[in-house]
């Protein structure tokens, strides 16, 4: 039987992809790259042919708008680092962790963190969700399991609710609707 706490989070997790899924089902490649204002953090080819993340350890005022290809490499980002770090292998450097280069690539990278992230977590007991064990060192803070697994959930949420926006404003300024 699943832990019911454990139940708790992957109910939050399965509702924040659901919504990420109505996001993704759709999304193509102009759309993933298209810049909403001048003033825009995207996903760039650098000299290796890799797609990298415009990024900036302190957060540039007024922080730039993203687009939706930064948005999903984002989610990537902190899903990987976060995983790495709470479930062994340790994590890449945030260079290391690129964009795949297409929108279907990103949907089934983030599908692959959800699935994996998912399991991970079905496996944990009450002892496991209150330990900071696996948590050193992941933000410079103290935060148990649960509390990372949580916040997990929450920056999903978040994160969704930007790709929504970003997707609405493309097409209100298309005169398309939302379909």
């Amino acid at each position: 039987m699943i832990n019911p706490r454990v139940a708790l989070l992957t109910g939050q997790l399965d509702i924040a992809m659901a919504l990420l899924e109505y996001h993704l089902k759709d999304l193509d490649d102009e759309a993933a790259l298209w810049e909403p204002a001048a003033h825009c953090w995207t996903v760039r080819r650098d000299e290796r042919g890799r797609w990298v993340a415009d990024f900036q350890d302190t957060e540039p005022d007024p922080a730039p708008a993203v687009t939706i290809a930064w948005v999903t490499w984002h989610i990537g980002f902190w899903w990987t680092t976060t995983m790495g770090h709470c479930f062994g292998g340790g994590a890449p450097a945030r260079e290391e962790i690129t964009w795949p280069g297409t929108a279907g690539a990103a949907a089934d990278w983030l599908r692959d963190l959800h699935r994996r992230w998912r399991e991970h977590l079905e496996t944990l007991t009450d002892a496991d969700l209150d330990s900071t064990e696996r948590t050193a060192g992941l933000w410079g803070q103290e935060m148990t399991l649960g509390s990372v697994a949580g916040w997990v959930n929450v920056e999903l949420t978040k994160n969704v609710a930007e790709l929504g926006l970003l997707r609405n404003l493309r097409g209100a300024r298309a005169g398309r609707p939302l379909g």
